[in-house]
């Protein structure tokens, strides 16, 4: 095998020509077809949100100008400190229970008192969203949302996501309702997963869980291998569990070889061990169709590279640079 660092190619012509031609590949509809975002910026949009530490609050109170139109944030302990009103609870509380509250305080000096409150920033029910979601990070739950509501707030799904999702929660906020729940070694966790594909056919629906403060959803990045060059259908093929396919086998993903082919000097780039260069195994794709020569099992993230006829050396290298960065690879699921 010959040691290649695609560090000292460029970008030639040739292949950016082939990528858009052959790269041009399509996103299957049941993973871009999902929930959109939803959107909740006021208390009115959130029945049922309970209040809790860092949630900032707007109140009225009709005749009293120290609180009205005023901003209040909840402290750690889940109080509010209000002038001529004091400290009140609101963890734990509805902003129609805190109003409630509020007026039976103002009622020893105020006959009927008027409040009203709005949410202005939520900030304690924290959830994160990390992997192959379009928009990690941590976002807030306003209310009761489930596991595709909370993904759809990072932006869904990317096109490499993995074929499960997992879910981490804190104890303190009770088990996962999943058959693959288990607690972590601590005892401090409960961990879980879902298979993306049902999740988004609604073929078991109890799956698509609610979703409680301080869950952490990951998405893992899909294995996959690449066909790229000379074939009908190039890009990324993601692998099912456990699949470790051959050449021939990535070829008949790849619907077998396109115009112009070089079939016999063909090559598979492997990552190297403990190293950020690719090793170059050289391939006769026509000895191996024909069984003159054993079939190459291939290994996730492997590069099957078919020239064409016409096609030079340095096109192997700009294909391996836009595999590295993504741009603009199609990616396909069986």
């Amino acid at each position: 095998m010959l040691r290649c660092n695609c560090q000292t190619w460029g970008w030639p012509l040739i292949v950016l020509t082939l990528c858009a031609a052959s790269l041009g590949g399509q996103t299957p509809s049941w993973l871009t077809d999902q929930v959109k975002p939803v959107e909740t910026n006021s208390s009115e949009a959130v029945p049922g949100y309970l209040l809790g530490p860092e949630d900032q609050l707007e109140i009225w109170v009709l005749g009293l100008e120290e609180i009205s139109a005023k901003s209040f944030r909840i402290d750690p302990a889940g109080y509010l400190d209000l002038p001529f009103i004091g400290r009140v609870r609101a963890g734990g509380l509805t902003v129609e229970e805190l109003q409630a509250t509020l007026r039976a305080r103002l009622d020893r000096d105020f006959k009927n008192p008027s409040v009203s409150i709005r949410i202005t920033e939520f900030g304690s029910q924290p959830v994160s969203v990390l992997g192959a979601v379009n928009n990690p990070g941590v976002h807030q739950l306003r209310g009761r949302r489930n596991l595709l509501e909370v993904v759809s707030l990072s932006g869904g799904f990317r096109k490499d996501a993995g074929r499960i999702v997992k879910i981490s929660r804190a104890s303190e906020w009770g088990g996962i309702p999943l058959q693959s729940a288990r607690s972590d070694p601590s005892g401090r966790f409960f961990v879980a997963e879902v298979k993306l594909k049902d999740l988004l056919a609604a073929t078991n629906p109890p799956e698509n869980i609610l979703i409680r403060p301080h869950d952490v959803i990951t998405v893992p990045s899909a294995e996959m291998i690449y066909v790229i060059g000379a074939v009908r259908k190039a890009g990324a093929f993601v692998l099912n569990e456990q699949e470790t396919p051959s050449v021939l086998q990535a070829l008949s993903m790849a619907e077998g070889l396109g115009s112009t082919p070089a079939p016999q000097r063909s090559k598979v780039l492997r990552q190297a061990a403990g190293s950020s260069q690719r090793d170059e195994i050289p391939i006769d794709l026509n000895r191996i169709i024909e069984g003159k020569a054993p079939d190459l099992l291939l290994q996730a993230n492997d590069i099957l590279f078919v020239p064409t006829s016409t096609g030079k050396q340095a096109a192997l290298r700009a294909v391996e640079a836009v595999i590295t960065t993504g741009t603009g690879i199609a990616i396909w699921r069986r």
